[in-house]
């Protein structure tokens, strides 16, 4: 492995490890590393499709770490994931257009950076309201659904704020909700693209990386879960989301 492979690698490591401390899988991250890498020429179909499963990896881990520290709440996944998990799949069956995609990447790399720009690590659990009925949560989670299929996301980025916003859970709970959330839009994603015949993974790099992710994840969401702070790395995280964002910007241009 060249020196270039262990930079990757090591990054990965580091966007798995922060995401996965809040529940999520790290797809907007690992997008932004692999569009500012050597595998930045490869269409948009074989970055999103290596990216859910990376997702796999570590929204996997987190869950697991979140549910086993109590913070699970089965309803809350059941009402969103009931209606995302179909919109997933038709979303992961769509070629978009390269254009397209780089505008629909670089607005979910945009909104990442706003979230974490403005997660307040010091946020205690506040008093919840009661859950919403279905004529709420479908559209939502369809919508989720659909954008996360077609630019290669599990959706945490976008569920995790409005259940925290919206005060329907706390901010471990909706770690939880959208650790599994994650993982079923993800894999919804890639039996989509098996069945269009459209999924192309490439098993070289993508062990590695699963790898590299996989330990990120296992220690990000064990600290996590133990409510570890985030810090300054979230600053460093968001200055790669916004670099990845320019990039995609400038090649639309020229």
């Amino acid at each position: 492995m060249d020196a270039d492979a262990l930079f990757l690698c090591g990054a990965l490591f580091f966007i798995a490890a922060l995401y996965a401390s809040v529940g999520h899988g790290g797809a907007s991250g690992y997008l932004a590393l692999l569009s500012l890498s050597s595998f930045a020429s490869m269409n948009s179909s074989w970055l999103k499709q290596h990216a859910w499963v990376l997702n796999l990896v570590v929204a996997g881990l987190a869950f697991y770490h979140f549910q086993k520290a109590g913070f699970h709440r089965p309803k809350l996944s059941f009402i969103f994931i009931v209606a995302s998990l179909p919109a997933a799949f038709f979303g992961g069956t769509l070629d978009v257009d390269g254009n397209v995609y780089d505008a629909l990447l670089s607005f979910a790399l945009l909104f990442a950076a706003y979230r974490l720009a403005r997660t307040n690590k010091t946020t205690e659990e506040t008093e919840l309201t009661p859950l919403p009925g279905l004529q709420t949560t479908v559209p939502i989670g369809a919508s989720i659904g659909v954008l996360s299929g077609m630019i290669g996301v599990g959706g945490g980025i976008f569920l995790s704020p409005i259940l925290v916003l919206k005060r329907w859970a706390t901010p471990k709970a909706a770690a939880a909700t959208a650790a599994l959330f994650i993982w079923v839009n993800s894999a919804a994603g890639l039996l989509g693209a098996q069945l269009s015949g459209q999924l192309e993974l490439s098993f070289s790099p993508l062990a590695s990386f699963a790898l590299a992710v996989g330990c990120g994840g296992f220690v990000g969401s064990k600290f996590g879960a133990e409510k570890a702070p985030q810090g300054t790395i979230r600053w460093l995280l968001i200055g790669v989301l916004l670099l990845a964002t320019t990039k995609r910007a400038f090649d639309v241009i020229l």
